[in-house]
């Protein structure tokens, strides 16, 4: 058991709907820690970066013109096993058949159009996380939540 960090933008879509609070209010109802938080347009380098697995693909083109075309809202969560809990929590990729209590199936119709974006993995999670922040834009804090969100059990194996 250990902590971890994942990304998450809130695409244009999300942020033209809207939804900026309602999903940071999942994750931090859930007990993930917020430790960087920034909006910005991201730069065609940055998505390039970021899709860099889509490169080859017809759509490539078109997705970095619709991430680049207005503000997006990147955040850095933390907290065990924080990837897949963000997976969960934010739901499969295609929005009306995405579970129901996600944030895609809640709020999401389309593929394309699926409001949030959320680290695959570890390694994805580090790779995205230093595509938009730097090392002084995340913040390292104990926060008095996590005394009634994990056990002392819990606590104490991460600090080992």
């Amino acid at each position: 058991m250990k902590t971890s960090r994942t990304a998450v933008l809130v695409k244009p879509d999300g942020l033209q709907r809207g939804l900026i609070g309602e999903i940071i209010n999942r994750f931090e109802k859930k007990g993930l820690k917020l430790i960087g938080l920034k909006m910005l347009i991201m730069i065609d380098e940055q998505l390039s970066d970021w899709y860099v697995e889509h490169k080859d693909k017809s759509f490539f083109g078109e997705l970095k013109s619709f991430m680049g075309s207005m503000p997006i809202v990147a955040m850095v969560w933390e907290g065990i096993d924080a990837v897949p809990v963000v997976r969960k929590l934010v739901g499969t990729t295609l929005g009306r058949e995405a579970e129901a209590g996600s944030i895609r199936g809640d709020f999401g119709m389309s593929q394309q159009f699926n409001l949030i974006h959320a680290s695959v993995n570890g390694e994805e999670a580090v790779r995205e996380i230093k595509i938009i922040f730097s090392e002084d834009e995340l913040f390292n804090y104990a926060g008095v939540m996590e005394t009634v969100i994990y056990t002392d059990f819990e606590l104490n194996s991460l600090k080992k």
